[in-house]
């Protein structure tokens, strides 16, 4: 006597047709969404951020398009409206001052890209700059993409949350604002996938566009030329990486360059950094000083806050050794924390400034891509509010510059 199997199928709707769930599952396998993927996902997220500040800036009594262009949106939108020597004149440095070489301190690259697209009919300046922030952040997107899709243990499951944890960074909301960091975390993304996919010539361009648009290249052009030189050491990959390393320091030493010989010193952007901001590298002491005094007495939300995402990212370094992440981007992310810790700046800043150190976020996403969908989905809701709110807050509910 024989025994028939039955193997139960996919539910389906009466006449043979696919149930919604699957016809769900086959939406999201499809090629475009998964095209279109690092894009909706990066700007779902930042629409929550931009929600939650109108929100935020309706209780403060406050508009959002003032919010999203202040401080040094303002020096920014500046820059790109009349040159450096056409910048407004209400525009002042920390004490109240004002030299010809005040606005050098703000790198070139950002609103040059914004002086182009405003030089397109019916395009103003804040617009463009919105728009060179938006478009920037959707570049990021797709290189995080590869970055996470292509590392050790990587997947495109693992990249994609490797965007939704960037747009969802903490100080997030300046990749909204017009300020600079957009455009340089995309061009750092890409020069870093330059250097994991070993094309040189990518990661030397981008490097060097990069070192027009803020001088956290410098931790940049560490990782990229460290990189270029080991693999011109081991022979690899022929004449691309002598390419790539000599191009990757024009930007920074050409901008650095310019600065040093429009104000007679070798040093002048640091000059000019410490005359006008009191900025200099002090070894980690003011900081320290500022995270001993805010955990003691704490003085604010924001500052408390910021000493704790201090705190996270260097338990981040710590998780990047122990995942064995590639040497190149731990160094990359180390020189931006590195930076951001040693420098006797503006406290308040630090948080915003972490948020170039995007590759310390690499451990966490592949770990997170291991969970199941419903808890990984879960965990980067909870990030995405928390990143709005404390975004929205630092540019509405909190007084001074961020």
């Amino acid at each position: 006597m024989s025994t028939v199997r039955v193997v139960a199928g996919p539910p389906v709707e009466h006449g043979g047709n696919p149930s919604p769930r699957e016809r769900l599952a086959r939406l999201l396998r499809h090629p475009t969404t998964l095209l279109l993927a690092p894009a909706v996902v990066f700007v779902a997220i930042r629409e929550l951020g931009l929600l939650v500040l109108g929100l935020m800036a309706d209780r403060w009594g406050k508009s959002t398009t003032t919010a999203l262009t202040s401080w040094d949106g303002q020096w920014f939108l500046g820059i790109a409206e009349g040159g450096y020597g056409g910048v407004p004149s209400f525009l002042v440095d920390a004490f109240g001052r004002r030299t010809p070489e005040t606005p050098l301190a703000f790198f070139p690259g950002y609103p040059a890209l914004v002086r182009w697209l405003d030089g397109l009919p019916g395009v103003e300046t804040r617009g463009a700059a919105f728009t060179v922030s938006l478009v920037s952040g959707v570049f990021c997107a797709y290189g995080l993409y590869r970055l996470g899709a292509g590392i050790r243990d990587g997947s495109p499951r693992a990249g994609l949350v490797l965007v939704a944890l960037f747009a969802a960074s903490p100080m997030a909301i300046v990749l909204s604002m017009t300020y600079s960091e957009a455009t340089f975390c995309a061009l750092a993304a890409w020069a870093l996938v330059g250097v994991v996919e070993r094309k040189w010539v990518l990661a030397g361009l981008c490097t060097a566009a990069a070192g027009l648009v803020r001088p956290t290249a410098a931790a940049l052009l560490l990782a990229v030329g460290l990189a270029a030189l080991v693999s011109v050491m081991t022979r690899r990959d022929g004449w691309r990486p002598w390419v790539g390393g000599m191009i990757a320091p024009l930007g920074l030493l050409g901008y650095l360059g310019y600065v040093a010989a429009r104000t007679g010193q070798l040093d002048g952007w640091f000059a000019v950094q410490q005359r006008g901001w009191d900025s200099r590298f002090d070894g980690g002491a003011a900081t320290w000083k500022f995270a001993l005094a805010n955990l003691g007495d704490p003085r604010s939300v924001l500052e408390l806050t910021t000493v704790w995402i201090l705190g996270i990212a260097i338990a981040l370094v710590v998780l990047g050794f122990r995942r064995r992440l590639e040497w190149p981007l731990l160094v990359y992310g180390i020189g931006v924390l590195v930076m951001d810790l040693g420098s006797n700046g503006l406290m308040n800043s630090k948080a915003r400034l972490l948020l170039p150190a995007f590759t310390l976020l690499v451990p966490a996403a592949l770990a997170i891509a291991k969970r199941r969908t419903s808890t990984a989905v879960a965990l980067l809701t909870g990030l995405a509010v928390f990143s709005a709110w404390f975004g929205a807050y630092a540019i509405t509910a909190w007084q001074y510059a961020i």
